[in-house]
């Protein structure tokens, strides 16, 4: 992500606030340290990963609760 000084913020806030909207963010910085980072308000609205988001799209076998049960149990043989 592009760094830019306040000054350098200042001087070009318009131009770097278009490339913000166009979907390129940047931070701001004081002295080389970061202080902000500006992105599109479209960005920060964008609604997050839910889980469930495959419900209806996938199968679950009946049986999924005990696939590999015997080889579960064999591997806990060995330990005896």
């Amino acid at each position: 992500m592009r760094q830019v000084n306040i000054h350098e913020a200042k001087t070009h806030l318009s131009a770097l606030i278009d490339s913000a909207v166009k979907g390129t963010p940047f931070i701001i910085a004081k002295s080389g340290k970061p202080m902000v980072t500006v992105l599109s308000c479209a960005d920060a609205q964008k609604p997050k990963k839910r889980i469930g988001f495959l419900k209806g799209k996938i199968t679950v076998p009946d049986d999924f609760d005990r696939m590999g049960g015997s080889e579960i149990a064999l591997s806990f043989q060995d330990m005896e």
